[in-house]
């Protein structure tokens, strides 16, 4: 039996949604994914992208064709003898693209970029594709599971959960479990416990050993909240009615509640079936709001939020007294996940840090700015996820910006080029490393030193590594930067054997003890 790919799921769920007979299966050709349609009431990206450019497919997000693996990592600098594990990050590459028309940054199979790092050597740099059946198959190789449905090589996030390795990705697809050299080990559904869909944006809360997601599927009328309990099993799940089954790619977490985004980018059944290979599309009769919610479950308190920010990514949320406090990257709306073409995103310029405040005792909602440079990607220390942090790290890059064009077509931001940003919010002061042109860099991942573990030592005292593209050498170097010593030069620069294209989220993954 045929099962359910990632496509097949977005089409399918179409179907499912307007009644239809059965589930849509096959590629797409090209005139179906020209023909996207929206329903009154909604907008897909204004404008069309040229037909004879694909930024998601050049330049620095360009895919690269083959896995390496290489040894014994030539480094400018000294790596810190105390880092001991595995820098991972992943994004879409996508395998077999026949035909440029059909593609959506989005849904390129997954590949994950990673460098193992102990005793002050880089000991190898690995680059592996998500086996999910299709891959396999493109690679000529056996898969050796029962497929899942809605399989697909996931390319959002990759973290360390209890010994594992999962890769992830938001709505039906499940995760992936990989292996110590980044083997996909096969389908991770946390003991038989997950069913439906999941996320790829997870909070776990280091004292509570909780796992938490809000997931969303297309076809569903809620979204709900899931908890991994500290046996690493699905112990609660707690369903969220919502209309139009938005987009939720993320999500806040308070040591005493969860917070939702509920953002007019929603699932969009005509433009599904007329095509679309992304069929989520913002609709101005969808209202902005986010709603708070007890962790353990209970009523969920519904907040009007600013519909000029599309919230794209958390950094963190904490509580204060009655009040809670979010801090997130946004961008300005309409944001069009199908942007002006098939290739990627798009929205009216580029993202920027803000925080929201939300006042349960006076049940109001209210939004700062806190940095307008073009930035994305923002992280925080993980064992600070849900409690109050001072610190945050976010990246721009250039190349970043240029891919996602304007849809009012105005140029985006290029004064600000590449750079990684560490904020004091308690100051309200930054620091900014700065790279050379075409050096854009990745999203960074603050890695405590061994010492300032377990509430020891202060909240930066440790290291921010990011993957930065060496145009010299025109591959990629992994940078580990002093976050106490943010401008200096960088403890370290491992030169990788070849270029990682611009992706998504990763994670630092310490050796076990």
């Amino acid at each position: 039996m045929s099962r359910l790919t990632r496509r097949d799921m977005l089409r399918g769920g179409a179907v499912a949604a307007i009644g239809g007979l059965a589930t849509l299966h096959g590629s797409l050709g090209p005139a179906a994914v020209t023909a996207a349609a929206a329903t009154p009431g909604r907008r897909a990206g204004r404008g069309t992208a040229r037909p004879d450019r694909y930024p998601f497919l050049e330049g620095n997000f360009a895919p690269v064709d083959e896995e390496v693996t290489a040894f014994d990592l030539p480094v400018t600098g000294r790596i810190p003898r105390e880092l001991n594990g595995r820098y991972l990050r992943t994004g879409p590459n996508v395998l077999g693209l026949e035909d440029p028309r059909t593609h959506h940054w989005m849904l390129g199979q997954g590949m994950v970029h990673g460098v193992r790092l102990r005793d002050g050597r880089a000991e190898w740099y690995r680059n592996r594709w998500i086996r999910s059946a299709s891959v396999a198959a493109a690679l000529g190789e056996p898969y050796p599971w029962q497929a899942p449905d809605n399989d697909f090589a996931n390319n959002t996030h990759v973290i360390g959960y209890k010994g594992r390795v999962l890769a992830l990705q938001e709505s039906g697809p499940m995760p992936y479990s990989l292996g110590e050299e980044l083997d996909t080990v096969g389908p991770y559904d946390f003991g038989g416990t997950l069913s439906g869909a999941f996320t790829a944006h997870t909070k776990y809360d280091v004292a509570a050993d909780e796992l938490h997601a809000i997931t969303y599927y297309p076809t569903w009328d809620h979204v709900r909240h899931l908890v991994v309990d500290r046996t690493g099993k699905v112990a609660r799940t707690t369903r969220i009615p919502v209309a139009d089954s938005p987009m939720m790619h993320d999500f806040a977490l308070t040591e005493r509640y969860v917070v939702v985004f509920d953002t007019p980018v929603v699932f969009d059944a005509a433009a599904a079936q007329a095509g679309a290979v992304v069929p989520y599309t913002w609709s101005d009769r969808h209202p902005a709001r986010m709603g708070v919610m007890p962790r353990a479950g209970g009523p969920v308190r519904w907040f009007e939020a600013d519909a000029r920010t599309y919230y794209s990514h958390t950094l963190n949320a904490y509580d204060d007294g009655r009040r809670l406090i979010v801090d997130y990257a946004g961008f300005p709306t309409p944001f069009f996940v199908t942007g002006r073409g098939c290739d990627g995103p798009s929205s009216l310029g580029t993202p920027y840090l803000e925080r929201c405040t939300i006042d349960l005792e006076r049940g109001t909602l209210r939004t700062r700015r806190i940095d307008d440079r073009p930035q994305e990607f923002p992280r925080v220390r993980e064992d600070l996820v849900s409690r109050r942090h001072r610190y945050a790290y976010t990246a721009t890059a250039a190349d970043m910006w240029r891919a996602y064009e304007t849809v009012d077509g105005v140029p985006p931001d290029t004064v600000f080029g590449n750079a990684l940003i560490k904020h004091d919010l308690l100051r309200g002061s930054t620091e900014v490393h700065t790279f050379p042109r075409n050096s854009p860099a990745g999203e960074a991942v603050f890695v405590p030193r061994d010492g300032s573990r377990g509430g020891g030592g202060t909240e930066d005292d440790g290291y921010a590594m990011a993957y930065v593209h060496n145009p010299e050498r025109g591959a990629a170097d992994l940078v580990i930067l002093a976050a106490q010593d943010f401008t200096a030069a960088p403890l370290a620069r491992i030169h990788l054997p070849r270029r990682v294209p611009l992706g998504l989220h990763g994670s630092w993954v310490p050796a076990a003890e």
